[in-house]
């Protein structure tokens, strides 16, 4: 009777603990954006990593906006995908979140990106995965045509999960940053701190306004963008990424 006692309370302190997070997680802006509840946030790599992202960067002073998962036309009919956009008084900075583990190498120019994991025994498995600087770069590219505005100061993050080891990663052009998650509030404030005011509250409430309708993507838009990047894998053949470095990292 006491074990079965224990384990009630354990389940019922278990449940309690998982609904007061559940509650907690509904009021922040990622929820009320993007209404991926918190069950389908927590299971999954690519979500997850984007709110860890929003959260870790709650505390960062000034006026500020956040934007998740926007659809940018490109000028074929195709859209492209920013994982988290940070309107800050200091500029916009562009997000590309990859929950990854292992071992991390790459080079600026490479096409593509290698994650090493261990496979025990001494021995290791690598996938291959798509430069996210070139992501970004990309995406970068379709913010600023789809504002029309030279004058906007853009900064560029590949934000890492804590569990993954940037082993060897080149950068040569000092325009974009690869980073840890646990890094990402004092590169930020780094960064803001350099730059200064940059944006007014008017201007970061305007560009919300304006960009917020694509986060609002409906179905039909999504299934197109995940089919498009299904032809361009297929197209590339052996040049895709793999299946597990997919697996590890959650959502492209």
């Amino acid at each position: 009777m006491i074990l079965l006692f224990l384990a009630a309370l354990i389940l019922a302190a278990a449940i309690t603990v998982f609904l007061l997070q559940k509650m907690s997680y509904e009021k922040t802006d990622y929820y009320t954006q993007t209404k991926n509840s918190y069950i389908s946030m927590i299971l999954d790599k690519g979500r997850l990593g984007e709110f860890y992202t929003y959260k870790y960067l709650k505390p960062l002073k000034g006026h500020k906006r956040y934007l998740f998962n926007l659809y940018l036309p490109k000028e074929n009919g195709e859209t492209t995908e920013v994982d988290v956009i940070l309107l800050h008084e200091s500029g916009i900075y562009v997000f590309e979140s990859k929950n990854y583990s292992g071992w991390i190498f790459g080079t600026e120019s490479q096409q593509y990106w290698t994650q090493t994991l261990q496979a025990g025994k001494g021995s290791s498995q690598k996938n291959r995965f798509f430069n996210p600087i070139i992501q970004n770069k990309v995406h970068l590219k379709w913010l600023q045509s789809f504002l029309m505005d030279k004058t906007l100061p853009f900064y560029s993050y590949i934000v890492f999960s804590e569990r993954c080891t940037l082993k060897d990663i080149k950068l040569t052009s000092g325009t974009h940053h690869v980073i840890k998650r646990y890094d990402i509030l004092d590169a930020v404030r780094q960064n803001a701190g350099k730059a200064g005011v940059r944006l007014s509250k008017e201007k970061i409430d305007a560009l919300y306004q304006k960009l917020y309708p694509l986060t609002q993507a409906d179905n039909a838009k999504k299934m197109a963008h995940i089919q498009n990047i299904k032809n361009k894998q297929q197209e590339a053949g052996t040049g895709r990424e793999t299946a597990g470095a997919r697996r590890a990292g959650g959502r492209r």
